[in-house]
């Protein structure tokens, strides 16, 4: 089956990322008119049809954006929250500003997303067989601990029961827009890479190469996962094939939550 993404106008944030990048590429490929946006400058080898500068946290910026996609596009089909922060620390190091700093562009852009986005949204499901479609991405992170990552893993925990609270609460209100989230395994970005080496700073491994291995052990497919793994799982939940689909966790993780 092949999934088609044409009259889709989609919206992902944290698009100058490695998954948030491929997001993009992928979703465009399927057909859908992609409006990227990121803190950082647009990458150029971004694929997309748009790109904005968005701080993901402040209120201005998103209601600007929905402006924007009001203006050109009437209506927003599929909205994607890739945008993420990961800062490790012990639990004893981790300041209440680098909590927030998490807290903020992991979880707190989500609300701001749905403050600014729902009028979009709503007018989608409307007119869409299948409805509006919104995905969150969480992470493997947010369903299991792990040591000097409290911030990260709490922060995804919490996007995961906030989808499904926003999932349970619009099919109530009869919007008509389907919430789920995504839960990447371990993927080659530079978000892993900086956690690996902080690891290796703290003395946690001795080095890249064993910290690797041993993130490679903990997924039998017996590999990490690249940006490109994740697009697919975004196109199936922004589609009508996934109509009945509602307050799902989606683990794309190699294998890592079946052990």
């Amino acid at each position: 089956m092949t999934i088609n993404l044409e009259n889709t106008i989609a919206l992902v944030t944290g698009a100058a990322g490695g998954i948030g990048r491929a997001v993009c590429a992928t979703m465009t490929d399927a057909g859908a008119k992609v409006i990227a946006t990121d803190i950082a400058d647009r990458p150029d080898d971004l694929v997309a049809e748009a790109y904005y500068k968005h701080d993901v946290t402040s209120q201005e910026d998103w209601q600007k954006i929905a402006d924007k996609i009001e203006s050109y596009y009437g209506q927003l089909d599929a909205l994607v929250n890739v945008a993420g922060l990961s800062i490790v620390a012990s639990i004893e190091e981790t300041s209440l500003s680098e909590w927030q700093r998490v807290n903020g562009i992991n979880v707190d852009s989500i609300l701001l997303s749905f403050h600014a986005m729902l009028p979009l949204l709503k007018k989608s499901g409307e007119t869409r067989k299948g409805g509006a479609s919104v995905v969150n991405f969480s992470s493997i992170a947010g369903q299991r601990g792990a040591a000097f990552n409290a911030a990260y893993c709490a922060s995804k925990g919490a996007v995961k029961i906030f989808t499904k609270c926003a999932a349970i609460e619009f099919a109530a209100l009869g919007y008509n827009i389907r919430v789920n989230s995504i839960h990447p395994g371990g993927v080659e970005t530079p978000m892993l890479k900086s956690i690996i080496d902080t690891y290796i700073d703290k003395g946690v491994v001795p080095s890249h190469e064993i910290a690797e291995a041993g993130i490679i052990a903990d997924h039998p497919i017996g590999r990490l996962g690249v940006p490109e793994d994740l697009g697919g799982g975004v196109v199936y939940l922004c589609s009508d094939s996934a109509a009945f689909v509602t307050g799902a966790e989606l683990n794309i993780d190699g294998g890592f939550t079946s052990v």
